[in-house]
């Protein structure tokens, strides 16, 4: 719902608010006053396109903001989430216009693109007149209205699930055959090279093992001299540190005996012996396995090289070269398997295909059950508006898929296009003129007739409808009398259901009013003024009054304007 709308700089405006309330929100006022440019101005903050020539002689910019209350609204809520823009219980948009051109939108304050304030606006707004903002001018929304009305988004869910998955199978099957092409081309290129890893047979962690192994054979002679003397200089050489060991040990045994202070460090000397003792025969029994094999040594140097030419080759490690074997044996095991391989996928996919198909045959006859009821009720609805010989007809349509490999949706024999809304195309026709046959709403309708339409389809659909701000201009173009009437009680009844803010000429429109604003243009310093006045209830009457008989109220149009109004007294 729209609360407060703020207005600067802006052709005849140089500043002015307007609250509004829920219900029925009339605007009325002199032409030439300002009305429709509350609703140009307002068409900025929904997307529509600027024009630096309405900014206000001698001011730098225009400035157009509208405060919006948005709680619960789920789906204008995912869409800000998905643009990044915080959302809550209020949403403000603005509009900025510099008289050089410039343009700059903003969301809750933060700068948004014009296409999204587009996108924001046409999920809250619905804007009738001489306007871009019409959903009945925009085909591709009309499906939505007869969906809405039908209460069939649950079947539209049911099919755009299968539909995705049918695309996602039929993709997945197009790179099947697309990697089948190419594992042909690569085929033996990949049974070479699993040949030339399978001859050398690389294994895990084998590198490091034959690393160590080769250092220590080419250092075997080292290694026996040094465990030699090593062992020589603890256990068996001239004054060797495990006799010295034992000699100390002795006489610290000794000397225990007189004082028990030593007793301790005897024991640690026999610790110490027992510690030489284990390493020497660790020395000893390592020297003795010491082996001099040339031809091991040869062998190692041969493995090494072998695995540094797989690394080279394939990727620049044993594990990378593993991966790359791995990934080669599966890519053939495919080229091997591609024939059973399509055909699961295949059997999916006809299995997918026939469920989408199903579905999109069912909501299409209930769309057009749908479309049948609704062309009946919008024709009474449009006589009851003053539009008599209306004809008015919801057409269903379709075309053929080009691509039949492509497509997901078929009908007997032929294979048809489809979106994830369905296989149907569906605009609505309109014919307001005796003789004339129905042609397309966007290319019939007039300002005072697409309103009129509007209303009509808006009155069958209140309750589903999803737009919760509806927005008149021009209504009453040609309506008089009964007519009027009758399109005033239309426009009370819808605003049960959204808001509706409407400029109207008509006492009977206008004497229905939830809330009323009267537009002025006044002149102060050589200069037009437009400015607007919420009106309290003895000013609707009197506005009501002058609406029915000019501008001279009598006593009688005041008590014809209160009549109408639905005042007692």
């Amino acid at each position: 719902m729209l609360t407060r709308l703020t207005i600067k700089q802006y052709a005849l405006i140089e500043e002015l608010t307007i609250e509004f309330e829920s219900g029925l929100n009339i605007i009325t006022g002199e032409t030439g006053a300002g009305k429709s440019i509350i609703i140009d101005a307002l068409g900025l903050i929904l997307g529509e396109r600027a024009d630096s020539d309405a900014v206000r002689k001698g001011a730098e910019k225009a400035v157009v903001e509208g405060m919006f209350t948005v709680a619960g609204n789920k789906r204008l809520q995912s869409l800000l989430a998905a643009h990044e823009f915080d959302f809550g219980d209020e949403l403000i948009l603005r509009r900025e216009l510099t008289v050089k051109g410039a343009s700059r939108a903003f969301i809750n304050d933060t700068p948004a693109t014009l296409a999204v304030l587009k996108e924001v606006g046409d999920m809250m707004v619905d804007l009738h007149g001489q306007h871009e903002h019409q959903s009945l001018l925009r085909p591709e929304t009309h499906v939505d209205m007869v969906d809405d009305f039908g209460s069939l988004a649950g079947l539209v869910k049911e099919f755009d699930s299968s539909f995705h998955a049918a695309r996602s199978l039929l993709r997945e099957l197009r790179e099947l055959r697309a990697r089948e092409e190419q594992l042909q081309e690569k085929r033996s290129l990949y049974e070479f090279q699993a040949r030339e890893i399978d001859a050398v047979q690389p294994k895990a962690g084998e590198e490091d093992a034959l690393e160590s192994e080769l250092t220590i054979l080419e250092n075997a002679e080292r290694l026996h001299a040094a465990t030699e003397r090593l062992y020589q200089m603890l256990y068996e050489g001239e004054n060797a540190v495990h006799d010295q060991l034992v000699i100390a040990r002795n006489e610290l045994e000794n000397l225990a005996a007189i004082d028990k202070s030593f007793e301790e460090y005897r024991a640690e000397a026999s610790s110490a012996a027992a510690i030489v003792d284990e390493l020497a025969k660790f020395v000893q029994h390592y020297n003795s396995r010491i082996e001099f094999q040339p031809g091991r040594l040869d062998e190692i140097r041969d493995r090494l090289g072998h695995l540094a030419m797989l690394k080279k080759k394939y990727g620049g490690s044993l594990d990378a070269v593993l991966s790359h074997r791995d990934a080669v044996g599966r890519e053939l095991d495919l080229a091997e398997n591609f024939a059973e391989a399509t055909a699961a996928l295949q059997r999916s996919i006809d299995g997918i295909r026939e469920r989408s198909s199903e579905i999109a045959v069912r909501l299409s006859e209930k769309r057009n059950e749908v479309a049948r009821k609704i062309n009946v009720a919008v024709v009474k609805s449009l006589s009851e508006l003053g539009i008599a010989h209306g004809q008015f007809e919801t057409r269903l349509s379709y075309r053929k898929a080009e691509d039949a490999s492509d497509a997901v949706v078929r009908v007997g024999k032929e294979w048809r296009e489809a979106s994830p809304k369905g296989m149907d195309l569906l605009e609505f026709h309109l014919s307001t003129n005796v003789g004339e046959d129905p042609k397309p709403l966007v290319k019939v309708a007039s300002g005072g007739e697409i309103s009129r339409v509007m209303l009509a389809l808006k009155m069958i659909l209140a309750k589903s409808d999803r737009l919760p701000l509806l927005i008149f201009d021009e209504i009453d173009v040609g309506v008089s009398g009964r007519i009027a009437q009758a399109v005033g009680r239309s426009m009370k009844k819808l605003s049960q259901f959204h808001q509706v803010i409407a400029i109207t000429h008509l006492p009977q429109i206008a004497g229905l009013a939830d809330c009323h604003v009267v537009v002025e243009k006044v002149e102060e310093k050589k200069r037009s003024f437009t400015r607007v006045r919420k009106l309290s209830l003895d000013e609707r009457v009197a506005e009501v009054a002058k609406l029915l008989s000019g501008e001279e109220v009598t006593g009688n149009a005041l008590k014809s304007a209160r009549e109408l109004m639905g005042l007692r007294g």
